[in-house]
């Protein structure tokens, strides 16, 4: 794994598990991460993940409009 180091100021008041948790969501969101990689990254089980998703706004269901034109073109 990589690992990534970012300047937070002094006066900002961050959880650190919190924050690597909404990193890991908007990660798996935007399709950089699959389900089971965020989880890895957050600490957590792929279903604890999948649950918590709804707190960070990410859909479980990440399926492009693109992706379901596809599949509806191939049925």
């Amino acid at each position: 794994m990589k690992l990534i180091t970012v300047n937070i100021p002094d006066n900002v008041d961050l959880d650190t598990k919190d924050t690597i948790r909404f990193f890991a969501a908007k990660l798996y969101e935007s399709g950089k991460l699959s389900l089971g990689q965020a989880a890895e990254v957050a600490g957590l089980s792929k279903v604890t993940f999948a649950e918590l998703l709804g707190d960070y706004a990410v859909s479980l269901i990440n399926y492009s409009i693109e992706d379901v034109r596809k599949d509806a073109a191939a049925i």
